[in-house]
């Protein structure tokens, strides 16, 4: 799953050229029939590379050629660029009929109009979808797409290290937590935790675990909240988590790969996604039997801490002239059958709870499955797309917090150029 869950995007001017954007199969009438059009009927599909497993688009064409006689032709997409290849594709008259789109990504191909809203979809099938993965197909109240899969950080930590410091067990609160990150300090010459001060999605599962939110409406606008008492509450969190680490305060988890320093077998633990793992193993294979997993501990036992949850939704085009069959389609991609069947083979949280027995014997997704319900996503504005651009203000608050100024002092310094970018035109 090495994939950019929750890259930025830039809306705004980008209707550049691209080719072959969605197939007519040459019977359409220019007008959705519904099923009497059905049989014959070529219906195109993006998915990203990695996202649909082979197994997974055999089984699910078959059983949409038996259901409605038509064909599903997937078209594999990069996501380097995607960004511009889908806002071309969804403003011209023959575009793909459904689209794998970022869950974050949502709210700003929603607000251009092309995306189809699938409301009527969710009350047939959607009833019982996690609402906490649920809610990025919803912009302005509206249905715009439907809930495929998702994924969250985890903690991944080093069996042997623990063992050593004579921890027998995986903390089930926050404070167990510092208490064995200290322990492990103490005890054995490992760095406890790398945690470098600009791992900004780990930050923003602690603000949603304290219930916080990073904009707020000032009249008719969005503007900055990161000087609200709980986003402070939520850094100095971090900042205490840090404390347990000699990571660079200013760099973030890909600089260097958290997973390569992890490898070195020095290390306590890192919170990451699941494939980081695979990344660590890569890097050296010595580790692999030392690899544990736990989910990130909350406050309390009963509850996870919060957890940005990346991940992607299905949605049909506005401009399609098969929505009827394309909404067939996401009626059997998504059933409990093929939901199911996605999750153990790629090891993603489905979009119920009730199908996360399908990920039993993958000790990163079961980690990762019951911090999903505690989960929550960046503000889901179009907006907001601009606010994770390079270089990232809240990159630059954590590593001021972290240097020794209050959150309060530090949101200050940042907060104007928050505001900016919220203020752009989309």
């Amino acid at each position: 799953m090495k994939r950019k869950l929750a890259a930025a995007i830039v809306i705004a001017g980008m209707m550049v050229s691209v080719s072959a954007c969605g197939g007519d199969d040459g019977k359409d009438s220019g007008k959705d029939a519904g099923p009497a059009s059905w049989k014959g009927q070529t219906l195109t599909v993006w998915t990203m590379d990695g996202s649909a497993p082979p197994q997974w688009t055999k089984d699910v064409q078959a059983a949409f050629a038996k259901k409605t006689g038509a064909k599903v032709k997937f078209e594999i997409q990069k996501w380097d660029g995607i960004q511009q290849k889908i806002t071309t594709a969804l403003s011209e008259s023959t575009p793909p009929d459904v689209i794998e789109v970022g869950n974050t990504q949502t709210p700003a191909y929603a607000v251009t109009g092309g995306l189809a809203e699938l409301g009527d979809l969710k009350q047939e099938i959607g009833a019982d979808w996690t609402q906490s993965v649920s809610q990025s197909s919803v912009y302005d109240g509206k249905q715009y797409a439907a809930p495929w899969y998702f994924a969250n950080r985890v903690v991944i930590y080093n069996k042997k290290i623990w063992a050593k410091a004579g921890i027998k067990d995986t903390p089930k609160t926050r404070d167990e937590f510092f208490k064995d990150l200290q322990t492990i300090g103490k005890k054995t010459d490992a760095e406890p935790i790398y945690l470098p001060g600009q791992n900004w999605y780990f930050f923003d599962g602690l603000t949603i675990g304290q219930g916080a939110d990073l904009v707020k409406k000032d009249g008719d606008k969005y503007v900055s909240n990161l000087g609200d008492p709980k986003v402070s509450a939520a850094m100095e969190i971090y900042k205490k988590y840090a404390s347990y680490s000699d990571a660079p305060k200013d760099k973030d988890e890909a600089n260097p790969q958290q997973a390569t320093v992890f490898a070195k077998g020095k290390t306590g633990a890192i919170i990451g996604m699941g494939w980081e793992a695979g990344t660590a193993i890569q890097a050296n294979k010595a580790i692999e039997k030392d690899l544990g997993y736990f989910t990130i501990p909350g406050e309390t036992a009963d509850k996870p801490e919060g957890v940005f949850l990346g991940g992607s939704n299905l949605a049909v085009a506005q401009n399609s002239k098969k929505q009827s069959l394309a909404k067939e389609f996401l009626k059997i991609a998504l059933s409990d059958q093929f939901e199911g069947q996605l999750a153990k083979l790629n090891g993603v949280i489905p979009n119920k709870e009730s199908l996360e027995s399908n990920l039993k014997g993958n000790g990163a997704a079961e980690a990762a499955a019951p911090g999903a319900a505690a989960g929550g996503t960046t503000p889901l504005i179009p907006e907001w797309a601009a606010v994770e651009n390079t270089p990232n203000p809240i990159k630059s608050y954590m590593t001021a917090v972290l240097n020794g100024k209050s959150p309060a002092d530090a949101a200050k310094q940042v907060e104007g150029e928050i505001n900016k970018r919220l203020a752009q035109q989309n």
